[in-house]
């Protein structure tokens, strides 16, 4: 289902955009060159993982095979030992448990992950507002959830909501001790602070940003474009390193 989602949507972009390109201007075709690359990249990211889950299958059915063959035997004289033997009832405490379902993270029910999976699919599509919603709605059901909280927060900077993306960001940092989602919030605050010109303040940011992740170079990117262009900023909100979650 969550895939049907995902293809749905990916075909009715691909749509649009064949219907729409040959009028379109060249600023509007440079941003559906973008859209075209983005569908290739997921698109070869699903064939590769769909290669690598086949050869893996197709790997463990093999030896699971010649494994039962050969087991076929020694089975049969055990079973034949064992025939007349009368039926014990298990222990309680050896007896099957039922099956549970595991989640995927604690606390979260399937139908949230799906949220949080759908959101995460139009985000990498560039379709924020419909990201925007997904993660919303994850954030209602589970507000505990750090990651749809920082997807939601990093959605909204690039739709340029800014107070709504510092509220979350701002949250965030008091929800969570995880390095690299703190450097992310303090990152993206510089940056908003920086649209607002309070650019004192976006520095302090910035460096708080790296002293937490030194791996991750957009702080100090847009430290030296505060202070090098202050009337022409380029600003890196760190939203590429989402993509690694």
């Amino acid at each position: 289902m969550m895939f049907q989602h995902m293809f749905a949507t990916m075909n009715e972009m691909l749509d649009n955009i064949i219907d729409s390109y040959p009028l379109a201007a060249e600023e509007q075709k440079q941003y559906y060159d973008e859209q075209l690359y983005a569908l290739k990249q997921i698109s070869d990211s699903l064939i590769e993982q769909w290669i690598d889950f086949e050869e893996k299958f197709a790997g463990f059915t093999e030896v699971e095979a010649e494994q039962s063959s050969a087991s076929l035997l020694t089975a049969a004289v055990e079973y034949e030992g064992q025939a007349t033997a009368a039926v014990q009832p298990l222990p309680p405490q050896q007896a099957e448990k039922p099956f549970v379902s595991q989640q995927p993270i604690a606390g979260m029910t399937v139908e949230q992950a799906e949220l949080i999976s759908k959101g995460q699919g139009y985000y990498q599509l560039f379709m924020f507002s419909h990201a925007a919603k997904q993660f919303q709605l994850a954030v209602n059901h589970l507000p505990e959830c750090n990651l749809a909280r920082l997807f939601l927060a990093m959605t909204n900077m690039h739709l340029q909501n800014w107070s709504e993306a510092q509220r979350h960001f701002q949250l965030l940092i008091g929800l969570t001790d995880y390095p690299k989602w703190l450097a992310l919030s303090y990152n993206a605050l510089g940056c908003i602070q920086a649209v607002h010109l309070n650019l004192e303040q976006a520095e302090q940011f910035f460096l708080k940003a790296y002293e937490l992740d030194p791996s991750f170079k957009d702080p100090l990117n847009n430290l030296q474009s505060c202070r090098e262009r202050p009337q022409q900023l380029s600003l890196l909100f760190g939203s590429t390193e989402l993509c690694c979650l």
